[in-house]
């Protein structure tokens, strides 16, 4: 087995996934911390490593790979059990379009460095920031739980967990540290109470992280 390390933020969106998908497959793996609020990820030394300078970044020994879905995709190939996409073309599209709503849609335009660029280049306070991050998590939740109905079971998409679990935990994460109402998602509130009482869900939490 290849030896796995983990550039990682313990709060990190991004990463939970890839802890989590790390879990899900019962791999073992070294963890090195990479202090996001510190600015260690724009320090030479890492972005030797990795250009974007963001986490996480999973270096495989023979490369080093960036961008969780990425991660996680090169995971599910290398270590196949358990799936965390259908094998069927159209459930694993859907499963992927659950996924994506989140990593692509709601992630990216509440992630540290857009709401340090609103604080630090455009003046706005933390209220008005805070107010910005809860918008595009409404927005992106109210699509997510229309888009999820008629494939939910116990989990966001049927009753084993998948890569759409794998994205929607650390995204209601974040949504309940930042006062976000959840009670017009029940739908995404069961699945994600159901992936979280999973072992490898909790061993990935930032809870088990934090400094």
């Amino acid at each position: 087995m290849k030896r796995l390390v983990l550039f990682d933020y313990y709060r990190s969106s991004a990463s939970y996934r890839v802890r989590i998908a790390l879990a899900l497959k019962g791999l073992d793996y070294e963890r090195i911390e990479v202090n996001l609020l510190e600015g260690a990820q724009r320090g030479s030394e890492y972005r030797a490593l990795n250009p974007q300078a963001l986490v996480p970044m999973l270096d495989v020994g023979d490369r080093r790979l960036t961008q969780s879905l990425a991660i996680i995709d090169w995971l599910d190939a290398a270590y196949p059990q358990p799936a965390l996409l259908p094998a069927d073309p159209g459930e694993r599209a859907d499963v992927l379009s659950l996924a994506l709503a989140v990593a692509c849609d709601i992630h990216p335009l509440n992630n540290l460095r857009v709401l340090k660029h609103l604080q630090a280049a455009l003046g706005q306070p933390e209220e008005a920031r805070n107010a910005w991050y809860r918008h595009w998590v409404v927005e992106g939740l109210t699509a997510l739980q229309a888009m999820a109905a008629p494939h939910a079971g116990r989990f966001l998409f049927g009753d084993t967990p998948t890569l759409a679990d794998v994205c929607l935990v650390p995204q209601m994460f974040n949504a309940r540290r930042f006062a976000v109402p959840l009670d017009a998602f029940p739908l995404l509130v069961r699945a994600d109470a159901a992936a979280s009482a999973l072992p490898a869900f909790a061993a990935a939490h930032p809870d088990r992280f934090a400094p």
